[in-house]
């Protein structure tokens, strides 16, 4: 018997990231380790890591999205209050 997770339309994960966050810090930490081998800049390895923790999902929702939920709660998002007597 085999069980299938939300009937096969959930994305594939690996971790706490989907497949194509893990292809894309995979060459990005490659690119960045020869950065540093051969120029010794270190930009493309902090790039990557910053990447790869924004890309963090918890129930299908990444750390980068909290980010701009909050920033559009409490900077661009008009808030609108209203006081009333009864």
């Amino acid at each position: 018997m085999y069980i299938y997770p939300d009937n096969l339309s959930a994305k594939a994960m690996l971790f706490l990231w989907e497949l194509r966050d893990i292809a894309f810090l995979g060459i990005g930490a490659l690119i960045s380790v020869f950065a540093l081998a051969r120029l010794g800049v270190l930009f493309p390895l902090v790039a990557t890591v910053v990447y790869g923790f924004l890309t963090i999902r918890f129930d299908n929702t990444s750390i980068l999205d909290y980010i701009r939920y909050a920033g559009a709660f409490f900077i661009t998002k008009r808030q609108i209050y209203e006081w009333r007597m009864q």
